[in-house]
């Protein structure tokens, strides 16, 4: 499976946990709701009244504690960009290209007067496919461009030799966020359907590419029988059933009508000798499919995702029609929203690196990330990681062979906070003034041989998966590193003037969180080094696996929308990571105070407010539209769950509050779920 006061002097050493005099507790008493008992619903206890007045801005689809940050991100974004476009610099920097960049997003007059016209030679060239062979070709072209076809082809850390890069291909080719959109007939499903084909027939009339009018009807017909042949997300989650490692010559016994030679020379590929076929079933059955479906079905389901894949970038009419689907019906945004901040999510990558994400990075970094942050984390990371050795061999279900492996795999563990070292190079890229389609379809191709240039190479372990500016952090277990970047070091996760009991509960419970992905259901799978590799003994696994279908069948049970439950082994992985990481941060908070008594901070004890921070943490509320779409593509739990499934769970918050039999909260003690 993604948050101001921008960034002061945000991570330094804190006063002594003995010293009440000048600290504060760190929570935000004007958003508790007294009416809601702690023992029955702490999310609503901490957060009950920012809930009920505080609304989801017009052009969100949720709103919370990550949402704050990501904003003041945003507008720290916006103000490089401004200023970069706003100067005269080089040809070729990076202030150039942002500068460029913005203001062919933000020209709305030459982006009017342009149209599709940049896309005339694409469209042409879909016009000349006559046979399998030519469409094959041009979804390698595709590729290149960063417009889905049904190949879904990428370049990743090989799962068992991490040291290189194996090329990859996994299923795709479909609009809507799941296959459950597609094959589940729920009035929210129809609704879904019915947009999408609204809006493929609106982006043909927009282009004068309509002949017939039936275009949506026939894309959706197609692609909800691409749907039919996609992995559910639970099953995409097993890391061994991901991999399957084939030489070209297996890959076309595969799909033998499928001409991948052709594929791979379009897509600027070669010589790959094999690949890992992550969804084998799908390319076989993939085969038939291309064969029997018409030629000009193919050619409009190329011509719609060539328009959806560049909407942002054409005229309001387009933008108008994309934000119908995707932002109305498929998240329950009411409006769209302004300008500036799509151009700056543009450049920026607000959930990846956009066109220039890790240039507008150095300029952030420089502008707003003390430095001296870094030492505040180390500290932190070093409680996180004593504690989870300890809790190690404080477990009772796991041998201790296994623990000692466990161990190993932990000191192996690498850290990475605030930014890169190593920027990622834009030297390629052209960037123009009045040619935002240009520049996109410029990126798209400077990015894909970036993904290309890495087979054959090394593994390059200095690379980051997130920009600075991102609101988030990872786990990445085929370089066994947690990742922390620059913008999430900040309140309500890290507040320098509070008392480090909210900390903890806070960046120190993301810090185990991440620390955990390394021991959940699938991080467990690789060892010490990043390979895919069972470590563990069949006794372990069992055991193991006897905790976590507990914790299934947990969250199974809760019911954010009515009717609509969790899906417990689609987020098993991030709700062990969340009950670890927790409790682990409670250990790391003991051992900061080093056997010293917190002091009392608005009638708080410091194991109270620990676990208020951890409930603040979580604040957020959803439109049901986006939680319904959460609930059937998102590997985290909704806030509420994620607040209260792992406290119900842990002795510490039922010692802090006295929580007893009776209230909403208890769970008998047999049935408490511990696992790391």
């Amino acid at each position: 499976m993604t948050r101001l006061i921008l960034i002061v002097l945000l991570l330094s050493a804190t006063t002594s946990p003995t010293v009440a005099t000048e600290l504060r507790s760190g929570l935000d008493k004007k958003a508790m709701d007294p009416t809601v008992r702690v023992q029955d619903n702490p999310f609503l206890h901490m957060n009950g009244n920012w809930l009920k007045h505080t609304p989801i801005p017009a052009d969100k689809s949720n709103y919370g504690s990550f949402s704050y940050l990501e904003d003041e991100a945003q507008l720290a974004i916006k103000e490089i960009c401004e200023q970069a476009a706003a100067e005269d610099h080089p040809q070729g920097s990076i202030e150039q290209q942002i500068g460029d960049f913005y203001t062919s997003y933000m020209d709305e007059a030459t982006i009017e007067k342009n149209g599709i016209e940049s896309l005339r030679g694409e469209l042409e060239a879909i016009e000349k496919v006559k046979n399998h062979d030519d469409l094959i070709e041009l979804f390698g072209h595709f590729n290149k461009i960063g417009v889905e076809t049904p190949f879904g082809f990428f370049v990743d850390q090989d799962d068992k030799d991490s040291t290189r890069y194996l090329a990859a291909l996994i299923q795709s080719g479909t609009t809507l966020p799941d296959r459950e959109y597609y094959l589940e007939e729920s009035e929210e499903n129809i609704a879904a359907r019915d947009a999408l084909v609204k809006y493929v027939n609106t982006m043909f009339e927009l282009s004068d590419l309509s002949l017939e009018g039936d275009e949506g009807d026939k894309i959706l017909e197609l692609e909800t029988a691409l749907a039919e042949l996609h992995w559910t997300r639970t099953e995409l989650r097993d890391a061994h059933k991901r991999y399957n490692k084939h030489t070209i010559a297996e890959l076309v016994e595969l799909s033998p009508s499928l001409p991948w030679t052709t594929f791979f020379d379009a897509a600027n590929v070669q010589g790959v000798e094999e690949l890992n076929v992550c969804t084998p079933s799908f390319y076989k059955e993939l085969d038939a499919l291309i064969v029997e479906t018409p030629l000009e079905v193919w050619k409009d389901y190329l011509r719609f995702h060539l328009l959806d894949a560049f909407a942002s970038a054409l005229p309001a009419p387009y933008v108008d029609a994309q934000f119908e689907l995707y932002g109305k019906q498929l998240a329950g945004t009411p409006e769209l929203e302004p300008r500036w901040k799509r151009a700056v999510d543009a450049i920026s990558g607000k959930r990846g690196f956009g066109v220039l994400g890790d240039a507008a990075g150095q300029l952030y970094v420089k502008k707003y990330f003390p430095h001296r942050a870094k030492e505040r984390m180390d500290e932190l990371v070093g409680n996180l990681m004593l504690a989870y050795e300890q809790s190690i061999d404080d477990l009772e279900w796991m041998t201790p062979v296994t623990k000692q492996r466990a161990k190993e795999k932990l000191a192996k563990i690498t850290t990475k906070i605030g930014h890169t070292n190593k920027w990622r190079d834009y030297s390629a890229l052209v960037v123009k003034p009045d040619d935002l389609l240009g520049n996109y379809l410029r990126s798209a191709v400077v990015e894909h041989n970036r993904m290309i240039d890495k087979l054959g190479k090394p593994v390059d372990k200095e690379e980051w998966f997130m920009t600075p500016q991102t609101v988030n952090a990872y786990y990445n277990p085929g370089q066994n590193e947690i990742v922390f970047p620059a913008a999430i070091l900040q309140p309500p996760f890290f507040d320098v003037d509070a008392h480090d009991a909210v900390n903890y509960g806070g960046i120190g419970a993301i810090i185990g969180h991440e620390i955990s992905h390394a021991f959940d259901d699938q991080g467990s799978k690789y060892d010490g080094d990043g390979n895919l590799n069972n470590w563990w003994t069949d006794e372990d696994r069992a055991a193991f696996h006897k905790l976590t279908s507990k914790l299934v069948e947990q969250f199974n049970n809760y019911s954010p929308l009515p009717n609509k439950n969790v899906n417990g082994e689609l987020t098993l992985g991030e709700n062990i990571a969340d009950l670890s990481g927790m409790s682990i941060a409670y250990k790391a908070y003991n051992l900061f105070l080093d056997g010293k008594e917190a002091p009392i901070i608005d009638g708080w004890t410091g194991d109270q407010r620990f676990f208020l921070g951890w409930s603040q943490s979580w604040q957020r509320k959803y439109r049901d539209a986006e939680l319904l779409k959460r609930l059937l593509v998102d590997p985290h739990s909704p806030s509420m769950c994620r607040s209260n499934g792992p406290m119900s769970n842990f002795a510490p918050f039922y010692e802090a509050f006295d929580v007893k039999l009776g209230d909403e909260q208890y769970r008998q003690p047999e049935d408490r779920i511990r696992i790391w």
